[in-house]
């Protein structure tokens, strides 16, 4: 790593509510990886490589197909059982470059909740699997639930309290004002409304969970000399890393693990890989299904200590571009749109180049932590090129 292949460019489709795009997931897809190549100034045809994440559905020889693909040299898919490996796709695509394994790669995700079906919503089954027979007759049916539950011991652990998940949520609301991409522009949030609203599952109220929602985003991922001809300026991935913890489900809550998101490791492996230190970091994109999580995982990458996270994340300080840790300046998952967390990888390349609609100024060192709660958890540290 350390610079051995750079993003070279961005792209994304519209994003949606759920159920209300005019195009089918596959065709979302095929838009967010046209746009990166327009961004970057490449011809699309030049792609030669794909990394999916978690994504069987638009898989890489039909994407060759409806895109032109004069080869096609490397494929690969990221294991998740949420949003954990969006870090883990860089990693993936950062190797096939660095190996020679191809030229142009790009990394995508493509959802269509509408065409599909949610995430957040328990379905019946003719079997339960193994594991969650020890769970889903007690009704613990989905993330919301399980996370809540690491959550609300997490807050009793630390001396936490609701105030500190209101300020994820505010945040992310507050930078989607200023992103006209954002399903939630035009739409702010105030402390009233978000303790107003209803609960969905204790101590998550409604402004705690991320929306469903329809889209896609892309990244093309080259090398710094391929780059040099290119249009877009390039932003390097200078680290990534993956890290251990248990299963979803009933292996989540072993002491080892409980309570917590198990990114202690992914933390130690990327600040050693990038010989930095998480104050290092000008601006920071942080996956949130849920405000939790996000707590959570501040403090096991190393940015606090659990016991002082409240006042960390205080009096807006994670909100607008001069903010004391400028934080999910799209809007993220709350705000911006849910693409499984990639659209926090197009945020901080754009951080890197200078384009946010929240920029920060003079960011040098941009992080995406991918989704906290589930294993293998991954992250992913850009800077220039």
């Amino acid at each position: 790593m350390h610079g051995t292949s750079v993003v070279a460019g961005v792209g994304e489709s519209d994003y949606f509510v759920r159920g209300r795009s005019p195009d089918s997931e596959f065709q979302l897809a095929c838009t967010a990886i046209r746009r990166a190549a327009e961004d970057a100034g490449l011809d699309v045809a030049e792609i030669d490589g794909f990394v999916s994440y978690n994504d069987p559905r638009n898989d890489p020889l039909r994407l060759s197909r409806a895109l032109g693909l004069r080869s096609l040299r490397w494929t690969s898919q990221s294991f998740a059982g949420g949003g954990n490996n969006v870090g883990a796709m860089l990693q993936m695509a950062d190797a096939a470059i660095t190996a020679g394994y191809a030229r142009h790669v790009v990394a995508f995700r493509a959802l269509a909740q509408g065409q599909f079906g949610r995430f957040g919503q328990s379905r019946a089954g003719g079997r339960v699997p193994p594991v969650q027979a020890w769970t889903m007759v007690y009704g613990l049916l989905s993330p919301a639930e399980q996370c809540a539950l690491h959550t609300r011991r997490y807050m009793h652990d630390h001396g936490i309290t609701q105030e500190a998940l209101c300020e994820i949520s505010l945040a992310c609301y507050a930078n989607a004002q200023r992103n006209p991409r954002a399903v939630r522009h035009g739409q702010p949030l105030t402390r009233e409304q978000y303790h107003d609203s209803r609960w969905i599952v204790e101590p998550f109220h409604l402004y705690d969970c991320c929306p469903e929602n329809d889209g896609a985003a892309a990244v093309l991922v080259t090398s710094p000399e391929r780059a040099r001809d290119l249009r877009a300026p390039s932003v390097s991935i200078v680290a990534a890393a993956q890290g251990n913890g248990p299963g979803f489900g009933l292996d989540s809550f072993q002491t080892r693990w409980f309570p917590g998101t198990f990114y202690r490791e992914v933390g130690e492996l990327l600040w050693q890989r990038a010989g930095v230190k998480p104050a290092d970091c000008d601006v920071v994109q942080f996956y949130e299904n849920f405000t939790g999580p996000v707590l959570m995982t501040l403090a096991e990458m190393g940015f606090c200590e659990p016991g002082e996270l409240e006042a960390f994340v205080a009096d807006g300080a994670l909100a607008g571009p001069d903010a004391r840790l400028p934080f999910n300046t799209s809007g993220g998952n709350l705000g911006e749109a849910y693409i499984h967390g990639f659209e926090l990888v197009n945020e901080a390349v754009r951080q890197v180049r200078g384009e946010s609609t929240c920029q920060v100024a003079g960011v040098e060192r941009s992080l995406v932590v991918a989704g906290p709660g589930y294993a293998p958890g991954s992250a992913v540290l850009f800077g220039p090129a």
